[in-house]
């Protein structure tokens, strides 16, 4: 494990979208052939970083070697890599002929909503992180070049904004995710006890229905007949994510969209999902958003104006 690290905060390009993808295209520089030197000889690599965001890598020509935990990847053209949230990575040129690839930064939790819950569960990471996926690309040729693919369209849609790449990019993401979870043959992924998740669905019902109230693990867990303790740990393995978590992400969710389809105040739209502290509104909102509610809402509504035009 590495002794330093990195803690990445990602702009996203789009914040209602949450992701950032870009190009890169190096020359191998004298400064990196001896890095490659050094590690070729177990010394330090460079520095390691890791972010909220779940990261792919698709290679566009030239070679790199990618480290995480105590393993490594050496990539060429055509190759992808995956690397989990909050997942230490790092990469290395490691070839003389230049090198590009496309760099996808994702937050999945932008992606739970009510009719995609259960197929988003299996990428919790509770058991291990979705690098463990990586031997899909090498055992499945065909999963490896559509995922390709659909980065490469991702990449295009993003830097050209026609109308309706929102559409267009969000649906290219959930692909990637079902070739990911279909592909996934050595059953990898986080797969939960079904019957723990429909136990829980009268909750996760009610929650989504009364996000302006308050909601207390009391309430929850004595609507199942749970106790405080059991509700808790219940939540977290069916879920993924603490009761308090999902709460929190569910309200800002929903502030989201209010904030964009409607010309509510700041302050209403935290009212209107049971936050009425709003400094604490504003800090849960920067932390899923890295904006405020305000950056928000018109970077949306330019990018809306911009596409329209």
């Amino acid at each position: 494990m590495p002794d330093e690290m990195y803690h990445e905060h990602v702009t996203y390009q789009n914040p209602f979208l949450a992701i950032k993808i870009w190009r890169i295209d190096s020359e191998l520089t004298a400064e990196t052939k001896r890095l490659r030197k050094e590690a070729s000889r177990k010394q330090p690599l460079p520095l390691w970083n890791y972010h909220d965001e779940i990261e792919l890598l698709l290679i566009l020509r030239g070679e790199m070697t990618a480290y995480y935990g105590e393993e490594q990847l050496v990539l060429r053209k055509g190759d992808v890599a995956l690397f989990g949230s909050a997942e230490p990575h790092t990469t290395m040129h490691t070839k003389d002929s230049p090198l590009s690839y496309l760099v996808f930064q994702l937050n999945l939790r932008k992606y739970w909503d009510q009719s995609t819950i259960s197929s988003m569960m299996h990428f919790a990471e509770l058991i291990r992180p979705l690098s463990a996926l990586n031997y899909i690309f090498s055992e499945n040729r065909e999963v490896r070049m559509r995922i390709a693919a659909l980065i490469r369209d991702i990449y295009t849609e993003m830097n050209e904004m026609q109308l309706g790449y929102e559409l267009a990019v969000s649906s290219r993401i959930k692909s990637i995710l079902l070739l990911l979870l279909r592909g996934d043959s050595r059953k990898l992924l986080h797969y939960h006890d079904e019957l723990l998740f429909e136990r829980l669905r009268p909750v996760i019902t009610y929650v989504e229905e009364h996000l302006s109230e308050k909601l207390t693990v009391e309430t929850m867990s004595g609507m199942l007949n749970l106790s405080y303790t059991h509700f808790l740990k219940t939540f977290k393995k069916a879920l993924g994510m603490t009761f308090t978590d999902f709460v929190v992400f569910k309200r800002i969710k929903r502030a989201e969209q209010l904030l964009l389809t409607s010309d509510i105040s700041i302050a209403e739209a935290a009212e209107a999902v049971g936050m009425s502290n709003l400094g604490h509104f504003y800090q849960l909102f920067n932390r899923l958003n890295d904006c405020s509610p305000k950056q928000f809402r018109d970077r949306l509504r330019a990018d809306a104006a911009g596409g329209s035009s």
